[in-house]
Protein backbone atom coordinates (compact mmCIF):
# COMPACT_ATOMS: atom_id res chain seq x y z
CA UNK A 1 0.00 0.00 0.00
CA UNK A 2 1.43 3.48 -0.82
CA UNK A 3 0.29 7.08 0.64
CA UNK A 4 -1.43 8.86 -1.69
CA UNK A 5 -0.07 12.14 -0.38
CA UNK A 6 3.64 11.70 0.02
CA UNK A 7 3.79 8.60 -2.24
CA UNK A 8 5.76 6.36 0.91
CA UNK A 9 5.52 2.69 0.92
CA UNK A 10 3.40 1.70 4.36
CA UNK A 11 2.57 -1.51 6.29
CA UNK A 12 -1.57 -2.97 5.73
CA UNK A 13 -2.50 -2.42 8.76
CA UNK A 14 -1.50 1.17 9.96
CA UNK A 15 -4.31 3.80 9.50
CA UNK A 16 -2.08 6.84 9.34
CA UNK A 17 0.71 7.38 7.19
CA UNK A 18 4.07 7.89 9.29
CA UNK A 19 6.01 10.24 6.45
CA UNK A 20 3.65 12.89 6.35
CA UNK A 21 0.87 11.79 8.80
CA UNK A 22 -1.83 12.29 6.53
CA UNK A 23 -4.98 9.24 7.66
CA UNK A 24 -4.75 6.46 4.84
CA UNK A 25 -7.97 6.15 3.26
CA UNK A 26 -9.65 3.09 1.99
CA UNK A 27 -12.83 3.58 0.65
CA UNK A 28 -13.85 5.33 -2.58
CA UNK A 29 -15.41 8.53 -1.66
CA UNK A 30 -19.59 9.09 -1.36
CA UNK A 31 -21.88 11.33 0.18
CA UNK A 32 -21.54 9.92 3.45
CA UNK A 33 -18.45 9.53 3.64
CA UNK A 34 -17.83 13.36 2.49
CA UNK A 35 -19.98 15.01 5.09
CA UNK A 36 -18.40 12.96 7.63
CA UNK A 37 -15.17 14.41 6.75
CA UNK A 38 -16.32 17.56 6.76
CA UNK A 39 -18.27 17.56 9.70
CA UNK A 40 -15.01 16.09 11.33
CA UNK A 41 -12.74 18.78 10.40
CA UNK A 42 -15.25 22.04 10.89
CA UNK A 43 -17.38 20.77 13.13
CA UNK A 44 -16.20 18.63 15.95
CA UNK A 45 -14.97 20.03 18.95
CA UNK A 46 -11.23 18.97 18.40
CA UNK A 47 -11.06 20.14 14.91
CA UNK A 48 -7.93 22.82 13.68
CA UNK A 49 -10.37 25.17 12.86
CA UNK A 50 -12.29 25.33 16.05
CA UNK A 51 -9.16 24.84 18.57
CA UNK A 52 -7.96 27.95 16.45
CA UNK A 53 -10.68 30.23 17.47
CA UNK A 54 -11.12 28.97 20.69
CA UNK A 55 -7.09 29.80 21.75
CA UNK A 56 -7.20 32.79 19.82
CA UNK A 57 -10.19 33.93 21.80
CA UNK A 58 -8.60 33.13 25.22
CA UNK A 59 -4.99 32.58 24.36
CA UNK A 60 -3.88 34.27 21.30
CA UNK A 61 -0.23 33.72 21.69
CA UNK A 62 -0.13 30.24 21.63
CA UNK A 63 -1.41 30.64 17.63
CA UNK A 64 0.68 33.02 16.98
CA UNK A 65 3.78 32.29 18.62
CA UNK A 66 3.24 28.61 17.34
CA UNK A 67 3.00 29.37 13.86
CA UNK A 68 5.84 32.37 13.80
CA UNK A 69 8.37 29.93 16.02
CA UNK A 70 7.47 26.64 13.56
CA UNK A 71 5.20 24.55 15.11
CA UNK A 72 2.23 24.45 12.63
CA UNK A 73 0.34 20.87 13.45
CA UNK A 74 -1.92 22.11 15.80
CA UNK A 75 -3.94 25.31 14.54
CA UNK A 76 -4.91 26.59 11.32
CA UNK A 77 -2.27 27.88 9.53
CA UNK A 78 -2.87 32.32 8.58
CA UNK A 79 -3.47 31.81 5.14
CA UNK A 80 -5.77 28.89 5.68
CA UNK A 81 -7.73 30.74 8.26
CA UNK A 82 -8.02 33.94 6.24
CA UNK A 83 -9.51 31.71 3.18
CA UNK A 84 -11.88 30.30 4.94
CA UNK A 85 -13.07 33.84 6.49
CA UNK A 86 -13.00 34.79 2.97
CA UNK A 87 -15.15 32.57 2.19
CA UNK A 88 -17.48 32.89 4.93
CA UNK A 89 -17.60 36.27 3.87
CA UNK A 90 -19.17 35.16 0.82
CA UNK A 91 -22.00 33.16 1.96
CA UNK A 92 -22.56 36.02 4.96
CA UNK A 93 -22.79 38.91 1.42
CA UNK A 94 -25.57 36.71 -0.12
CA UNK A 95 -27.31 36.08 3.11
CA UNK A 96 -27.32 39.76 4.08
CA UNK A 97 -28.26 40.98 -0.05
CA UNK A 98 -30.95 37.99 -0.03
CA UNK A 99 -32.81 38.28 3.03
CA UNK A 100 -32.04 41.57 5.37
CA UNK A 101 -31.47 43.38 2.77
CA UNK A 102 -33.52 46.28 4.76
CA UNK A 103 -30.96 46.37 7.42
CA UNK A 104 -28.81 48.27 4.88
CA UNK A 105 -31.24 50.30 2.65
CA UNK A 106 -29.78 53.75 3.40
CA UNK A 107 -32.52 54.96 0.94
CA UNK A 108 -34.92 55.42 4.39
CA UNK A 109 -31.80 57.01 6.39
CA UNK A 110 -30.95 59.58 3.74
CA UNK A 111 -34.17 60.19 2.13
CA UNK A 112 -34.21 64.11 3.25
CA UNK A 113 -30.46 64.20 1.34
CA UNK A 114 -29.70 65.44 -2.16
CA UNK A 115 -29.98 63.11 -5.05
CA UNK A 116 -26.32 63.20 -5.53
CA UNK A 117 -25.95 61.77 -1.74
CA UNK A 118 -28.17 59.21 -2.45
CA UNK A 119 -26.13 58.27 -5.30
CA UNK A 120 -22.99 58.57 -3.22
CA UNK A 121 -24.12 55.76 -0.46
CA UNK A 122 -26.06 53.53 -2.97
CA UNK A 123 -22.50 53.58 -4.82
CA UNK A 124 -20.62 52.97 -1.48
CA UNK A 125 -22.73 50.00 -0.57
CA UNK A 126 -22.03 48.41 -4.24
CA UNK A 127 -18.42 48.53 -3.66
CA UNK A 128 -18.64 47.42 -0.19
CA UNK A 129 -20.83 44.23 -1.46
CA UNK A 130 -18.34 44.10 -4.66
CA UNK A 131 -14.86 44.50 -3.12
CA UNK A 132 -15.44 43.89 0.61
CA UNK A 133 -12.88 40.89 0.24
CA UNK A 134 -10.44 42.83 -1.20
CA UNK A 135 -10.76 45.92 1.31
CA UNK A 136 -10.42 43.40 3.88
CA UNK A 137 -7.59 41.86 2.23
CA UNK A 138 -5.36 45.47 2.01
CA UNK A 139 -6.11 46.54 5.75
CA UNK A 140 -3.97 43.69 6.78
CA UNK A 141 -1.31 44.94 4.84
CA UNK A 142 -1.48 48.80 6.55
CA UNK A 143 -2.07 47.76 9.71
CA UNK A 144 0.74 45.39 9.83
CA UNK A 145 3.38 48.48 8.59
CA UNK A 146 1.43 50.21 11.46
CA UNK A 147 2.04 47.45 13.85
CA UNK A 148 5.80 47.23 12.86
CA UNK A 149 6.15 51.22 14.17
CA UNK A 150 4.62 51.25 16.95
CA UNK A 151 6.62 47.63 18.18
CA UNK A 152 9.51 48.38 16.60
CA UNK A 153 11.49 46.94 19.57
CA UNK A 154 9.52 44.15 19.61
CA UNK A 155 11.01 40.54 18.35
CA UNK A 156 8.25 40.67 15.24
CA UNK A 157 9.03 41.96 11.26
CA UNK A 158 6.63 42.92 9.21
CA UNK A 159 6.30 39.28 7.51
CA UNK A 160 5.08 38.36 11.07
CA UNK A 161 3.04 41.39 12.00
CA UNK A 162 1.24 40.28 8.77
CA UNK A 163 0.86 36.95 10.25
CA UNK A 164 -0.91 38.23 13.16
CA UNK A 165 -3.12 40.26 11.28
CA UNK A 166 -4.45 37.82 9.16
CA UNK A 167 -5.41 35.75 12.87
CA UNK A 168 -6.77 38.28 14.42
CA UNK A 169 -8.59 40.22 11.41
CA UNK A 170 -10.01 36.83 10.14
CA UNK A 171 -11.37 36.49 13.62
CA UNK A 172 -12.77 39.38 13.96
CA UNK A 173 -14.43 39.36 11.06
CA UNK A 174 -15.81 35.54 11.51
CA UNK A 175 -17.20 37.28 15.21
CA UNK A 176 -18.80 39.85 13.09
CA UNK A 177 -20.84 37.92 10.73
CA UNK A 178 -21.57 35.38 13.62
CA UNK A 179 -23.04 38.10 15.83
CA UNK A 180 -24.62 39.92 13.16
CA UNK A 181 -26.68 37.36 11.63
CA UNK A 182 -28.25 36.89 15.62
CA UNK A 183 -28.75 40.47 15.73
CA UNK A 184 -30.27 40.44 12.45
CA UNK A 185 -32.59 38.07 12.79
CA UNK A 186 -33.82 39.15 16.47
CA UNK A 187 -34.29 43.13 14.81
CA UNK A 188 -32.86 44.53 11.93
CA UNK A 189 -32.89 47.83 13.58
CA UNK A 190 -30.40 47.08 15.67
CA UNK A 191 -27.50 45.58 12.90
CA UNK A 192 -25.77 49.50 12.54
CA UNK A 193 -25.31 49.94 15.95
CA UNK A 194 -23.81 46.45 16.73
CA UNK A 195 -21.78 46.88 13.78
CA UNK A 196 -20.30 50.17 15.66
CA UNK A 197 -19.99 48.26 18.90
CA UNK A 198 -17.59 45.18 17.50
CA UNK A 199 -15.26 47.82 16.10
CA UNK A 200 -14.74 49.12 19.61
CA UNK A 201 -14.49 44.94 20.46
CA UNK A 202 -11.92 44.98 17.68
CA UNK A 203 -9.72 47.48 19.28
CA UNK A 204 -9.96 46.00 22.43
CA UNK A 205 -9.12 42.84 21.42
CA UNK A 206 -6.34 43.72 19.17
CA UNK A 207 -4.72 45.72 22.80
CA UNK A 208 -5.05 41.97 24.51
CA UNK A 209 -3.59 39.95 21.54
CA UNK A 210 -1.05 42.70 22.24
CA UNK A 211 -0.51 42.87 25.82
CA UNK A 212 -0.44 38.79 26.04
CA UNK A 213 1.78 38.19 23.14
CA UNK A 214 4.69 41.14 23.95
CA UNK A 215 3.98 40.65 27.54
CA UNK A 216 3.33 44.32 28.12
CA UNK A 217 2.54 45.85 31.60
CA UNK A 218 -0.62 48.33 31.55
CA UNK A 219 1.37 51.08 31.58
CA UNK A 220 3.69 50.21 28.38
CA UNK A 221 0.14 49.21 26.93
CA UNK A 222 -0.89 52.65 27.25
CA UNK A 223 2.00 54.16 26.27
CA UNK A 224 1.56 52.24 22.88
CA UNK A 225 -1.93 53.06 22.22
CA UNK A 226 -0.72 56.88 22.64
CA UNK A 227 1.76 56.56 20.04
CA UNK A 228 -0.67 54.39 17.72
CA UNK A 229 -3.79 56.58 17.51
CA UNK A 230 -1.57 59.80 15.68
CA UNK A 231 -0.46 57.27 13.27
CA UNK A 232 -3.95 55.21 12.71
CA UNK A 233 -5.19 58.53 11.80
CA UNK A 234 -2.48 59.98 9.58
CA UNK A 235 -2.11 56.74 7.82
CA UNK A 236 -6.39 56.49 7.92
CA UNK A 237 -6.47 59.77 6.02
CA UNK A 238 -4.21 58.93 3.56
CA UNK A 239 -6.06 55.82 2.70
CA UNK A 240 -9.33 57.84 2.62
CA UNK A 241 -8.06 60.52 0.64
CA UNK A 242 -6.98 57.25 -1.85
CA UNK A 243 -9.91 55.82 -1.11
CA UNK A 244 -12.08 58.76 -2.11
CA UNK A 245 -9.82 59.50 -5.33
CA UNK A 246 -10.08 55.83 -6.38
CA UNK A 247 -13.69 56.03 -6.14
CA UNK A 248 -14.20 58.92 -7.73
CA UNK A 249 -12.29 56.83 -10.97
CA UNK A 250 -14.11 53.63 -10.85
CA UNK A 251 -17.95 54.42 -10.02
CA UNK A 252 -20.53 56.04 -11.41
CA UNK A 253 -20.76 59.00 -9.19
CA UNK A 254 -19.06 62.26 -10.41
CA UNK A 255 -18.46 66.20 -8.86
CA UNK A 256 -21.60 67.01 -10.79
CA UNK A 257 -23.47 64.90 -7.97
CA UNK A 258 -22.35 67.45 -5.43
CA UNK A 259 -23.75 70.28 -7.86
CA UNK A 260 -26.94 71.90 -5.73
CA UNK A 261 -29.62 71.41 -7.60
CA UNK A 262 -32.26 74.30 -8.92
Amino acid sequence: MVCKNCKRLLPQQINFCNGCGAKVIRNRLTMRNLFEDIAYRYINYDNQFLQTIITLLKKPELVIDSYINGARKCYVNPISFFAINLTLSGFYIFIIQKYFGNALNFDTMVANQSVGKQKINASIMSMVYDYGSLINSLIIPFLALISVIVFYNKKYNYTEHIVLFLYTMSLFSLVTMAISLIVLSVNESYYITISMVLYIFAFIYHCYVFKRLFKLSAKQLFIKILFFIPIFFMAYIGMSLAGAILFFIFSDVSLQDFAPKN
